[in-house]
């Protein structure tokens, strides 16, 4: 991995725009050519990221999900900004689409049409082994194409068979706690459960 020298992240942060930031600073960043710059700061030890950094597995994630034909960013580069500090980084094409989060707070009424593909998308995922703990509306997007795909996926874990039912309804459990958390209640959430369970 190459190590990103002070001025050249200095002028990504001079020029490019902040998507989003915590108190750690910028964590996703568009850089000037339209790219995106996604920071990783570790929340453990640094020789943790050191030995595995989160832009490696993350770079590793978007591979799988295409490998599988699942639309995920295409990943240019995987950087450390601050090796000491396992700081790693990303920078990768995003993907053409509208979160389905967006969808619900712009056009809601848009939303029911969506939840036979919807389900149909995250029963894919978990019959191909994708476990996806932060499978939520925000993280999944539907591209110009009308298909559906994901980003924001460093915590996935691609299993060597289809998920199990325990696994299933604990990764809905966390759609859920998502859905009360953001307060997105008028989601159809019941009717996504009923339209998987019939898949």
């Amino acid at each position: 991995m190459r190590i990103v020298t002070a001025q050249e992240l200095e002028s990504w942060l001079a020029s490019g725009t902040v998507l989003e930031k915590d108190s750690r600073g910028p964590k996703v960043l568009m850089l000037s050519d339209g790219q995106i710059l996604k920071i990783f700061h570790t929340r453990s030890h640094p020789v943790f990221s050191r030995l595995n950094p989160p832009a490696k597995k993350f770079a590793q994630n978007a591979l799988t999900l295409q490998q599988l034909g699942i639309p995920a960013p295409q990943i240019f580069e995987s950087l450390w900004i601050d090796i000491a500090a396992g700081i790693s980084a990303s920078i990768y094409q995003p993907l053409p689409g509208q979160s389905v989060e967006s969808i619900l707070k712009e056009t809601p009424e848009q939303i029911d049409a969506l939840i036979p593909q919807l389900a149909k998308f995250i029963k894919t995922l978990h019959r191909q082994g994708v476990y996806f703990r932060s499978l939520h509306l925000g993280n999944i997007l539907q591209l110009q194409n009308g298909q559906f795909g994901l980003i924001d996926f460093l915590d996935l874990t691609k299993k060597s068979r289809s998920l199990s039912s325990w696994e299933v309804n604990r990764n809905f459990k966390h759609l859920e706690r998502y859905l009360m958390r953001r307060k997105l209640m008028s989601f159809p959430y019941k009717k996504l459960m009923n339209t998987y369970s019939k898949l």
